[in-house]
């Protein structure tokens, strides 16, 4: 890199800044977010079916590391995207992206979480738990949500509530298994995560009218 200082603007555009509140309602907002969304889906099934079959440590490990690396590209690219348009194209996009993530979730079925997961074989659990899920989610709707997110909040705020959210409910997949969603129907969890979406995207588009009305005038 011929200008190292030139990396600096956009290392810190990624750490943010802003007081301990922001940052913690930021955490939470998305960890709240993304464990609605990925309760019940692939990626915890992935892992409930490795865990049946292998040790749960290696699946655990494997995932984390898989989610770290998905959060980290979403993130980085969420602020790339925050950098390059306008604040009100990005509100506007935001909007969009959380209003369809909503209605397909409020649209969902009970049937749609029955979907085999195939075990491909890898040397070592671990390997084979970071490449399924790194296939699995990538592009995935929760990873499109972390770009979302860090394009108008905090970065690494988004990133530390997401991937704790997937680690959570990693765990829950392998140590309680399927007993857990057995007793908490998945259509429920899809109808908040939809509503909590549809909440963020009016949220989006109104700071999105605010940002345009603001460059308008």
């Amino acid at each position: 890199m011929d200008n190292p200082q030139g990396l600096l603007p956009y290392v810190s555009s990624l750490l943010g800044t802003g007081s301990m509140v922001e940052l913690s309602a930021t955490a939470l907002t998305s960890f709240a977010l993304i464990a609605a969304a990925e309760i019940g889906d692939k990626s915890q099934l992935v892992c409930m079916t490795l865990a049946s079959r292998h040790r749960p440590m290696p699946v655990m490990l494997g995932a984390l590391a898989a989610f770290a690396v998905l959060n980290t590209l979403a993130v980085v690219f969420g602020v790339a995207i925050a950098t390059w348009l306008p604040e009100y194209v990005v509100g506007v996009t935001v909007a969009i992206l959380f209003a369809a993530f909503g209605i397909h979730a409020l649209r969902a079925k009970a049937d749609d979480d029955d979907e085999a997961v195939e075990e491909k074989s890898g040397h070592g659990i671990f390997f084979t738990t970071f490449v399924l899920l790194t296939v699995a989610e990538f592009g995935d709707k929760t990873q499109l949500a972390v770009v979302a997110l860090s394009s108008v909040h905090v970065p690494a705020a988004v990133w530390l509530g997401a991937t704790l959210a997937l680690a959570a409910t990693s765990a829950l997949g392998i140590v309680a298994g399927r007993t857990i969603l057995q007793k908490i129907p998945l259509v429920l969890l899809h109808r908040i995560s939809g509503a909590f979406f549809l909440v963020l995207a009016v949220v989006a588009a109104y700071q999105a009218y605010v940002a345009y009305t603001g460059v308008q005038g």
